[in-house]
């Protein structure tokens, strides 16, 4: 079990500024990844430090094992696929920290709460997936893209991996409504791509003035 104790928050820097950790959520093909990329540029142009990451992250040796189960060219089982998507999160959060105390943004695109939906989605229980989890750094701002699993499956490449089932998706989509907390904010991903855009950096924007005024790190689901 993870130490519900891990210490976040920053001591010693001026003013504590720090950049803000911000994740995009949402089910398959709800624009995540379009949104987030351009978020990150958007960010830059305003002359923030800022960088995009994606979990599951395919480039480490963790990740390989997840993408090879993604794309159906392995088969492990539940259990233990839920924990390779949350190794693959540890393995990244001293550099994740490291980050956000230089003072750059981080744009996640996919965090924790992907693993636990889709996860309990095939019958885990929650509590059970959630317990790895603790002790990972809680975001400041979650942006939940919400879309209709079924408007979700009628746009392009939707099929091409394991979880891009309808009825799946669903399961997902009800999960993630048990998920949602006070760092929550939902956008209507059936939008036109631009407001969907605008509205996104609205919120983005606060956020960061929040961080670089001293908001303190803290832990994911710790007391």
């Amino acid at each position: 079990m993870a130490n519900n104790n891990h210490t976040c928050s920053l001591r010693g820097g001026k003013e504590d500024s720090r950049g803000a950790l911000v994740v995009l959520e949402g089910l398959d093909r709800c624009g995540k990844t379009t949104q987030s990329t351009r978020l990150v540029a958007n960010l830059e142009k305003l002359g923030h430090s800022a960088e995009l990451w994606r979990f599951p992250d395919r480039t480490t040796s963790v990740g390989q094992m997840i993408s090879s189960y993604l794309s159906n060219k392995s088969q492990l089982d539940d259990h233990t696929i839920h924990l390779l998507f949350s190794a693959n999160r540890w393995e990244k959060r001293s550099l994740m920290e490291s980050k956000l105390k230089s003072g750059i943004t981080l744009v996640v695109d996919r965090y924790s709460y992907s693993g636990v939906a889709f996860s309990s989605a095939k019958g885990l229980d929650i509590s059970w997936c959630k317990a790895p989890e603790i002790g990972l750094l809680a975001p400041d701002l979650v942006v939940y893209l919400d879309i209709p699993p079924e408007k979700a499956a009628e746009r392009g490449g939707y099929g091409g991996e394991r979880y891009e089932q309808l009825e799946f998706q669903k399961k997902v989509g009800q999960n993630y409504q048990v998920l949602r907390g006070p760092t929550w904010k939902i956008i209507d991903a059936c939008s036109p791509m631009e407001d969907i855009e605008e509205h996104l950096q609205e919120m983005v924007l606060d956020c960061v003035k929040t961080c670089q005024e001293g908001k303190p790190l803290s832990c994911l689901w710790s007391c």
